[in-house]
């Protein structure tokens, strides 16, 4: 396999569309420099195009595989080597000058905003292409336009709107109102739900479905629930999606091919496109789950642990567990082993814990040049049916069709948990639902974006210590958006500092 660039001019740090690359991409010269006989001229073009604004969900790889990696800012999880400055950030050390994730994730954002804009920009000028299936590729590119923009709304809050691709005269503005940033999402969802095909997502493509998720998972965020319940609906009445047979197969390579439940991933081909994961994750032991976590899965009889009416024996802590533990926690009497038999034993955890969701059991890693090619996930059916659950109960209150829809989750072929009752009030129902998605979605990382969301991240969050007995740290409101950093501040005189970070 070839890998080839397609380079583009440096308009100012913020707005770097970078290298473009793909399989059997040919060289080609500087994008300003090309005429109109050298690109922009077939389908074949289109096609290299839009694969660059797909790689762009593998830049610094916070939209790829290590988006696992915000669960170690939550109740959830702890991080070993502070990868990132993620424990600094877990700790309140949240400033201009932080740098790691939060420069990371506000570059990547923009890179993959201006690549999609320039996709857009230039497709008209290719002639003969169906009308069809050019609406298809433009959905495409407004997709993930929407998914990078929502990634800024999310952790920043306002940011600048670049609606095409700047130039050096118009790169330096201000940031826009989260308000019109939604709006401007939700015009790209709602375009991409209209050209998209309705099938189910095979082929890393995204489809109707696709953008029908991510656009109910923002209206979860702007609390609009009666709108985010009906169209969970529009998704599970369709009848693309299920849920996968296997739990643990959902994340490691074998198991995502062609799986119904998956909508939406960062697609890794191994040994060209590859990931750190089981390097990093397993044997750099770089994730470690609470034991607070971890004492929040049930026992086999759907009872917390501490129900002294359940079957929970301090004695035998894992046994009778609610599945999912097993197959998203490395629990400590586990042992794997190595091609030859003998243990395989990576670095010490901090909290005796270590991930096992997205680690595959039959890679050994060495060192970096370790080759794992797992998917990172975004949007799965599961997901789905806990946002129509909780949906319909905050705009409805509990009924049979919430009750269904966890149940169904919690039915899956190997959880086998017993349904969950009908509560007599949305308000138990609610935590009820939000354990549920705790559960389900564990070390995926969503329980950032949950808790922050349901505007309880300052209530929880204090409550923990790492395991140096340092307790994460989340102010309110201050830590609800992260800072511009100063980089980016000096780079463009019209932006202004967050809020609590003048």
């Amino acid at each position: 396999m070839k890998t080839n660039k397609l380079y583009t001019v440096l308009v100012g740090a913020l707005v770097t569309i970078g290298s473009i690359s793909c399989s059997d991409f040919l060289d080609r010269a500087p994008l300003d420099q090309m005429s109109s006989e050298t690109f922009w001229q077939s389908e074949v073009d289109v096609e290299m195009a839009l694969t660059g604004c797909y790689r762009r969900l593998r830049d610094e790889q916070y939209f790829g595989w290590k988006r696992v990696d915000l669960d170690c800012l939550t109740d959830n999880a702890q991080q070993r080597h502070n990868h990132g400055a993620v424990t600094d950030i877990s700790r309140g050390v949240i400033e201009k000058t932080t740098g790691g994730i939060i420069s990371a994730i506000w570059g990547s954002a923009y890179k993959g905003i201006n690549t999609c804009n320039y996709f857009l920009e230039n497709i008209a000028r290719v002639p003969g292409i169906d009308e069809q299936k050019k609406n298809r590729y433009m959905a495409e590119a407004r997709f993930l336009r929407a998914f990078f923009y929502f990634e800024l709304v999310h952790f920043f809050g306002d940011a600048p709107l670049y609606r095409d691709v700047p130039t050096v005269e118009t790169a330096s503005i201000r940031q826009s109102p989260k308000a019109e940033l939604l709006a401007f999402i939700h015009e790209d969802l709602d375009f991409a739900i209209q050209q998209l095909p309705d099938v189910p997502y095979t082929d890393g493509h995204v489809v109707k479905g696709s953008a029908q998720g991510y656009k109910a998972r923002i209206l979860m965020y702007e609390e609009q629930f009666a709108e985010a319940a009906a169209l969970c609906k529009e998704i599970i009445d369709a009848g693309n999606f299920q849920l996968g047979t296997s739990y643990s197969g959902l994340f490691i390579t074998p198991g995502q091919a062609n799986n119904p439940e998956i909508m939406f991933s960062t697609r890794y081909v191994a040994p060209d496109d590859y990931t750190e994961m089981d390097i990093q994750v397993n044997w750099w032991s770089s994730n470690n789950p609470r034991q607070e976590f971890v004492d929040a899965y049930e026992t086999t009889d759907g009872k917390a642990i501490n129900d002294a009416s359940g079957i929970y024996d301090p004695d035998q802590p894992y046994e009778n567990r609610d599945p999912r533990l097993e197959m998203t926690v490395m629990l400590p009497d586990e042992v794997w082993l190595n091609p030859d038999g003998s243990p395989y034993t990576p670095e010490h955890t901090t909290t005796g814990y270590r991930q096992k969701k997205y680690i595959d059991p039959t890679i050994v890693p060495i060192d970096y040049a370790t080759r794992s090619d797992q998917d990172y996930v975004h949007l799965r059916f599961a997901d789905i049916l806990l946002m129509y659950a909780e949906a319909q109960n905050e705009a409805n209150g509990p009924d049979q069709s919430v009750i269904d829809a966890i149940n169904r989750v919690r039915n899956r072929e190997d959880v086998q948990m017993p349904p969950v009752e009908m509560e007599a009030s949305k308000d138990v129902m609610r935590e009820v639902i939000r354990h549920e998605r705790r559960i389900e979605l564990a070390l995926e990382g969503l329980r950032y974006f949950d808790l922050k969301r349901w505007h309880i991240a300052h209530e929880v969050m204090p409550n923990v210590q790492d395991a140096a007995g340092v307790p994460i740290r989340f102010d309110n409101p201050k830590h609800y958006l992260w800072p511009y950093q100063q980089s980016e501040l000096d780079i463009n005189p019209n932006l202004e500092p967050n809020p609590n970070y003048e």
